[in-house]
């Protein structure tokens, strides 16, 4: 080496360790002080973070400029996985919430921590739950404080959450739809539906924000801004309530639909016919060709792909289909094309009639039914399937990284992503996080979680209902 150019041998040994495990690195470091520096390398840590990760928050690393900032994420978010996918004692903290006097009907974040983009600096998350003693409760779940409580009104049916407005969305058994600002709790607007059943939806269409609301009288409504201005009316099924109601990844299309009536199909609607209404033109809407939709997602990483379980043309037995929705314009009309890309029958029990379906990917969904958890890829090969509940799964949440189910039997089974060499990506089984004893409660009745907490409700036997929150340690 030319004694003149150090730096040759210190751009040599970065290059060679960029060929090494993140533990032989370290090991390395401990050689000598000229490999020390190298294997401290900031480019050689960000480089390991993104191999592994392939996305990281880099607010995450504040203002530290420190050549061991990347490291230090690498080291914390590895301990923070090894605790999630432990779940043992010590690497979780459990609070309990109580306040509600009455059953939740539904818990969202309001402030989480994004799988996609996780931000390690990030201690504290805010939970919302609504209930029938007609009040919304907002939660710090890591302390356990309950932050706000709305005032007291009809007992309420449904909570969704604008999460980048910081806007809670409610409706209550009078049909009473209204919007909450979600630090103070202060109400912002209402509009009355005169239903008592409805299924909310949010979405935001350049910039503008919408609101569709599905009735127990077959019909949607959708509501333009937080003033919550009606904009449309549409029918959709007709005196059969609306408890399918979904909006495409790129915006463009909503499904509407009953699981009351195996003789009605899904509607597919072009979404500017709802927010954006034409006298000149009528509703640009479609029928899905199969009858009895038992549940329905859109695959998130496509436009529009649309995956139904349904009835199969087997007496009592279902199949899956996936459906691509396009828009096809001609010389005097446009019409909506659904076409089918995938389908094939599953092996689930006639009589489940609660089915619960999700998506991960352009290629893997994940369906509950009954005790039962399955993995599904959209050409109907079963990638995994469990039953690690004694009792009916309730409700699941899937993320990029795990999969949390809630069940009766007063469990929540966290299962982690696996990239099998030879299978491609599976679900794995890890641990049971328990809600408390059979004397006190019935089971869990909703679960939702972000990258570094788990908050479930538990159902209460005098009828107070409580929320169980896990808050995992980096």
């Amino acid at each position: 080496m030319d004694p003149h150019h150090p730096y040759l041998i210190g751009d040599c040994l970065i290059h060679i360790f960029t060929f090494l495990t993140e533990d032989d690195l370290i090991s390395a470091s401990t050689v000598c002080k000229d490999w020390y520096e190298a294997a401290e390398t900031p480019w050689l840590w960000r480089r390991i973070c993104l191999q592994r990760w392939s996305f990281c928050n880099l607010a995450a690393l504040g203002v530290d400029h420190l050549n061991h900032s990347w490291k230090r994420y690498f080291h914390r978010r590895c301990h923070l996985e090894k605790n999630m996918t432990q779940g043992r004692s010590g690497g979780y903290t459990c609070k309990s919430l109580r306040g509600h006097t009455g059953r939740v009907v539904g818990l969202v974040y309001l402030q989480g921590n994004s799988s996609l983009m996780p931000d390690l600096s990030k201690c504290s998350a805010i939970v919302c739950s609504a209930s029938t003693d007609g009040t919304v409760r907002a939660w710090n779940i890591q302390n356990g404080e309950n932050l706000w409580c709305s005032p007291v009104q009809s007992p309420l049916t449904k909570i969704i959450v604008d999460e980048k407005q910081e806007v809670i969305i409610t409706s209550d058994s009078a049909g009473l739809i209204t919007t909450w600002q979600g630090q103070t709790g202060q109400q912002l607007a209402s509009f009355s539906t005169a239903s008592s059943h409805c299924t909310l939806l949010q979405y935001n269409i350049n910039n503008n924000w919408f609101l569709t609301v599905g009735t127990g009288q077959g019909s949607i409504c959708t509501l333009a801004d937080l003033t919550l201005t009606k904009t449309s009316s549409l029918m959709v099924c007709d005196s059969f309530r609306v408890d399918i109601l979904l909006v495409s990844p790129d915006k463009k299309w909503i499904v509407a639909g009953t699981k009351e009536n195996a003789d009605l199909s899904l509607k597919v609607i072009y979404s500017e016919s709802l927010t954006s209404p034409s006298e000149d033109e009528g509703t640009l809407c479609q029928s899905v060709p199969v009858p009895g939709c038992q549940a329905a997602v859109f695959i998130p990483t496509q436009p529009a792909r649309l995956a139904i379980i349904h009835d199969s043309e087997l007496r009592g037995n279902k199949a899956l289909t996936v459906f691509d929705v396009s828009i096809k314009k001609m010389k005097y009309k446009t019409e909506i094309q659904v076409q089918q890309v995938e389908s094939f029958s599953l092996t689930l029990n006639h009589f489940s009639s609660h089915i619960l379906l999700e998506a991960k990917n352009s290629n893997c969904i994940v369906l509950a039914a009954e005790e039962q958890l399955m993995v599904y890829s959209l050409k109907g090969a079963m990638l995994a399937s469990f039953k690690d509940h004694s009792m009916p799964i309730s409700s699941i949440c899937v993320d990029n990284f795990r999969v949390v189910t809630a069940s009766q039997d007063l469990s929540l089974r966290v299962l982690t992503w696996k990239n099998d060499p030879d299978h491609g990506l599976t679900l794995e089984s890890q641990y049971h996080l328990l809600g408390g004893s059979r004397t006190m409660s019935r089971g869990f009745t909703h679960v939702s979680c972000d990258y570094s907490s788990i908050v479930g409700s538990v159902e209460g036997n005098n009828g107070k209902d409580v929320l169980k929150a896990y808050s995992f340690t980096s």
